[in-house]
């Protein structure tokens, strides 16, 4: 398929081409694919993914800033991918004049087992973005820095991944920070004596501190690089033990071949009627005897009896007081007015006859004001008295 002028298939910076369109690639290596617009400035968005697939493959990555920017595609593929060609569909949309372009991306991948790298170094760059370290010329210096120090006769970039995808946080948009980039390099010869010091007790008790380890090289990658040698990783697969171990057969794990057989049909059934019965049964007795003991004590015995007396008064006199709300003028209800006499006993009149305006009479009276009431003396208090 021919491409459009708007749209430029850019050079990889760790694959070899074969052909337009198609790319080789080994599990030891990291690739980058550029996809650019560089012709025009355009805006221009891609989508990339597996033929055949809405996504892309597990190992390959895919960023782009902003629509004027260049979309970086890349990946470090497993052993699992060895032989497979893994086709990737670029599909690039035009935001200014709508046009749209596909490409097919072929990449075959190659196994690294004729050129090993059993010590790999793992480095965190703070200053650093994923599309800005991507670039040939940026880890090409930053290779040639490690060369420097490490002084391999083989130094490949294995992976390279965003701190955003290790769970780190997005930067604040002050000062020019970057999300910062890991990077891991291997390399055919053990660690200098640089990259031990990392490991000695001094630096280790400073990085505990959130301090600054002392590394006699750091100078070397401090004019382009900012390092955290605390975050720093090296990993010797020469001195990895394998961790398989072999399963012993016993009375859990079945043999070859073997086939689970399920418990026969003439097991002895079982009657659950009767525990049904006792699930109820039980509950149901218990809630009766307790209704029985509360019937009998509010309406056989006596204390009970008062108890439903007194209630019946007070709906009573909450049912007057309602009445009396309604009508002001109606006559005093009965549970106000005096029956007998406290000293005496004799029944008392009403204090009023029926026709009285009880509007303008007070809610409650004071003593002094009803009539047939008994004063009662109080007792003096001894000592002298002053008018």
């Amino acid at each position: 398929m021919q491409l459009p002028r708007w749209w430029e298939l850019g050079d990889p910076c760790a694959w070899t081409g074969q052909g337009r369109g198609t790319r080789r690639m080994s599990p030891a290596t990291t690739g980058t694919f550029l996809l650019t617009g560089e012709i025009s400035n355009d805006p221009i968005t891609f989508n990339t993914n597996l033929m055949g697939y809405p996504d892309r493959p597990g190992w390959l990555r895919y960023i782009q800033r902003t629509p004027y920017s260049d979309g970086v595609l890349y990946g470090s593929p497993t052993a699992e991918n060895v032989g497979k060609p893994t086709i990737i569909e670029i599909t690039a949309y035009n935001r200014r004049t709508f046009e749209t372009a596909r490409h097919n991306l072929i990449i075959n991948i190659m196994s690294a087992e004729d050129f090993p790298l059993p010590y790999q170094a793992e480095f965190f760059i703070k200053n650093m973005n994923v599309e800005e370290m991507l670039a040939s010329e940026v880890l090409g210096d930053f290779l040639g820095a490690v060369k420097n120090v490490w002084q391999p006769e083989r130094l490949n970039a294995i992976n390279i991944t965003s701190a955003l995808d290790r769970g780190g946080r997005v930067p604040l948009p002050i000062n020019d920070l970057k999300e910062g980039v890991y990077v891991m390099v291997g390399a055919d010869v053990p660690f200098s004596s640089c990259l031990r010091e990392v490991e000695n007790p001094q630096n280790q008790l400073r990085c505990s501190q959130e301090m600054e380890p002392v590394i006699t090289c750091d100078k070397k990658f401090r004019t382009q690089f900012y390092i955290d040698w605390c975050k720093i990783s090296l990993v010797d697969k020469t001195k990895q033990v394998s961790t398989y171990q072999e399963v012993i057969r016993g009375e859990g794990i079945l043999p070859d071949g073997g086939e689970y057989k399920p418990p026969s049909d003439s097991l002895k059934s079982r009657d659950y009627y009767t525990d049904f019965l006792i699930t109820l049964a039980v509950p149901s007795a218990v809630a009766l005897v307790l209704f029985l003991i509360l019937a009998y004590i509010m309406c056989c015995r006596r204390e009970g009896v008062i108890q439903l007396v007194h209630h019946s008064a007070i709906q009573k006199s909450t049912k007057e007081l309602r009445d009396m709300s309604k009508n002001r003028e109606i006559a005093w209800p009965l549970s106000t007015l005096p029956v007998f006499h406290p000293v005496t006993g004799e029944i008392i009149p009403p204090l009023h006859t029926d026709n009285y305006d009880s509007t303008n009479m007070p809610l409650m009276q004071t003593q002094q004001n009803l009539p047939h009431q008994t004063q009662i003396p109080q007792q003096q208090t001894t000592g002298k008295w002053y008018p």
